[in-house]
């Protein structure tokens, strides 16, 4: 009953928080200055091609009439007509979600990664100099913003150490026998490792630069978990059985240490897409965050509005799924 409660009540949670997003996305890009129909004209266009356009996507109309007939569209899946390429606003954003959910599934594997070796390294060196290193290596990673990681990564690995590919999703003189956009995944089940690899070496720079810092958030949480379930009686009985001490870590005390771990990880992953919106830009990335810019740049509001609203889809999905996660492995609201 517990965990059916917490489903009905985050299910209404998520509902009046998209509800609340759409309102003040949809509100709050309509006050900023310029005007979308006149930048998209040519220079010699007249105020009634300027009407006559705006007509056209509705924006002659008032804000409320606005807010009703867009909401009703997205309702039935029509979030509009993107009013810099002619092309509908969901075909666009769907193109590029695979990317930006390519993107940020290395990127968090890799924080994963490097975050549970540090934390499982530094809990085995406790008190010792390995745990001291750790600890600087992590306020590091954490001090400098994965942009400027980005920078030094393309510096050493793009340009000093050519070993990467600095800009792009592939290469474009390759033939991509795709019927989804999901390139990572696909070239994987079609068995073309020459595709997955050359995907892997566009996209092994920005998942990095994302990765580090909450690589670092990842592993500071866990190892602090770790050392206080160390302490624990059972931890303490497993040691006089005998078992070495990496034994003790990995099989007794880890299970329970990596519960907090976990929910930290599905909200962080929250932030990690939307942290693609500057990587993408940064490397040239095909994906969701990149094309965000470009419609912001263009006051493309249709395409602005579908983009934040599948962001917000995304986020409160991710945290619903994290939440029931939690509540399915917490054994006291699993017993509840």
């Amino acid at each position: 009953m517990a965990i059916l409660r917490i489903i009905f009540l985050r299910l209404l949670t998520t509902a009046i928080t998209l509800a609340g997003v759409a309102l003040i996305v949809f509100f709050v890009i309509r006050v900023v200055p310029g005007n979308p129909i006149a930048m998209m004209l040519p220079p010699g266009a007249t105020e009634d091609d300027i009407a006559r356009l705006s007509a056209f996507y509705g924006l002659d109309k008032p804000l409320v009439s606005q807010f009703w007939i867009w909401l009703s569209g997205v309702v039935q899946g029509d979030f509009g007509t993107s009013i810099t390429t002619r092309q509908p606003v969901l075909d666009l954003v769907l193109g590029r979600l695979p990317a930006t959910l390519e993107l940020s599934i290395m990127a968090l594997v890799m924080a994963v990664i490097m975050g549970g070796t540090a934390a499982l390294m530094g809990t085995r060196g406790r008190g010792t100099r390995t745990e001291g290193a750790i600890d600087v290596a992590n306020g590091m990673a954490l001090s400098v913003p994965d942009f400027l990681w980005g920078l030094v990564l393309m510096l050493i690995f793009g340009v000093l150490l050519p070993i990467f590919h600095i800009s792009g999703r592939v290469t474009p003189s390759l033939e991509l026998p795709f019927t989804t956009n999901f390139y990572l995944f696909e070239s994987l089940f079609r068995l073309r490792f020459d595709l997955w690899a050359d995907l892997v070496a566009h996209m092994f720079m920005p998942a990095l630069a994302l990765g580090i810092p909450l690589a670092a958030i990842i592993g500071q949480l866990l190892k602090q978990s770790l050392k206080e379930t160390m302490n624990l009686d059972y931890v303490t009985l497993a040691r006089t059985k005998g078992y070495s001490e990496t034994h003790v870590i990995l099989h007794e005390a880890l299970r329970n240490a990596v519960l907090p771990t976990l929910t930290l990880v599905g909200v962080q992953f929250t932030f990690l897409i939307g942290g693609t919106v500057i990587i993408e830009r940064l490397f040239s990335y095909e994906g969701l965050g990149n094309m965000a810019i470009d419609a912001v740049i263009n006051r493309d509001l249709p395409l602005i509005q579908g983009i934040v609203i599948l962001f917000a889809v995304i986020f409160t999905a991710v945290n619903l799924i994290v939440d029931l996660l939690y509540a399915v492995l917490n054994p006291r609201l699993r017993n509840a």
